[in-house]
């Protein structure tokens, strides 16, 4: 299932999108049974899962236009507009986008051991559509990278890697918009990936089941049309299991917990001449088997 949150007439609700259209739960299940927001759908487990998919089956067969809202007439929140903690992400995950940083800077390569974690702030999460901005006097150098993001289903730690797949509720699409300059003058990443608005995240979550083996998606970004980073997600250093075995180790991860897990190669950094996005470029990035996220840089 495709699973957004959005907005329809000022009322933001939960929903599966299915042929251009979205199944609005709270008409489908009634206000007092449906999931108030994408987290508590979350964390309400495979029993309010299985709820939602006798609702959509359901649905499907009736034709009730009334349950149903024009997918063209609504806008698509972030999936979680506001997660509970910071999102969670991976840096340096794919070989050659790690090979044209250390070009960038003049640098020979170098391959991390372990996946190397740091994070996005609640205030930088942005919906399908939204527009991103960054201030000029704040960066000169800002750049998009497209990730693959894993969506956590239940509280858990520890987890090993052959346990991994079954705390995924689903996948979704994530820019991690970078501030070059800041990321380079700071000495770390966080500072260079949190400005406000700087995460976008959908348009949906794809759930595990849907999706299948997270290896093997094509994934790529575009700016203007153009094709920058084209790869896919089975080049990752670290797969999904590792990156879930690795950040839990001692860690509690909480339903509707993101991990986003790094971009190829590609960036405006790693092009020759490098290039940074500009006010009006469009940035879609796009994952087989999760669809296209699509967001305006504004340059202010």
């Amino acid at each position: 299932m495709r699973i957004a949150t959005f907005l329809h007439n000022g009322r933001q609700a939960v929903g599966i999108v299915e042929n251009e259209a979205v199944l609005d739960l709270a008409a489908a299940l009634g206000g007092g049974a449906a999931p108030a927001s994408m987290h508590e759908l979350i964390a309400g487990g495979d029993a309010v899962l299985d709820r939602v998919r006798e609702a959509l089956a359901s649905a499907k067969k009736s034709q009730d236009k009334i349950l149903w809202r024009p997918l063209a007439e609504c806008r698509l929140a972030a999936p979680i507009p506001r997660p509970t903690k910071n999102v969670f992400c991976v840096g340096r995950n794919y070989k050659l986008h790690i090979e044209e940083g250390a070009r960038a800077r003049g640098i020979e390569p170098s391959y991390p051991k372990v996946p190397e974690f740091f994070s996005k702030p609640p205030t930088a999460v942005r919906g399908h559509e939204d527009e991103v901005s960054a201030s000029r006097s704040v960066t000169k150098q800002f750049d998009y990278e497209v990730e693959l993001a894993i969506v956590v289903g239940g509280t858990c730690r520890d987890v090993k890697r052959g346990e991994a797949r079954s705390v995924v509720f689903g996948y979704t699409i994530l820019n991690d918009f970078t501030a070059r300059d800041l990321q380079r003058a700071h000495g770390q990443w966080f500072k260079g990936k949190s400005l406000d608005s700087t995460c976008p995240i959908g348009p949906w979550i794809v759930t595990a089941d849907e999706f299948g083996d997270p290896a093997g998606h094509r994934i790529t970004l575009r700016v203007n049309g153009e094709t920058r980073q084209d790869s896919n997600t089975g080049d990752m250093v670290f797969d999904v299991d590792t990156i879930i075995e690795s950040l839990s180790a001692g860690l509690t991860l909480e339903a509707g917990d993101i991990i986003c897990t790094g971009t190829p190669s590609g960036v405006g950094m790693g092009l020759e001449p490098q290039i940074w996005l500009k006010d009006g470029d469009v940035m879609e990035a796009e994952i087989d088997g999760i669809g296209i996220l699509r967001n305006t840089v504004r340059r202010t």
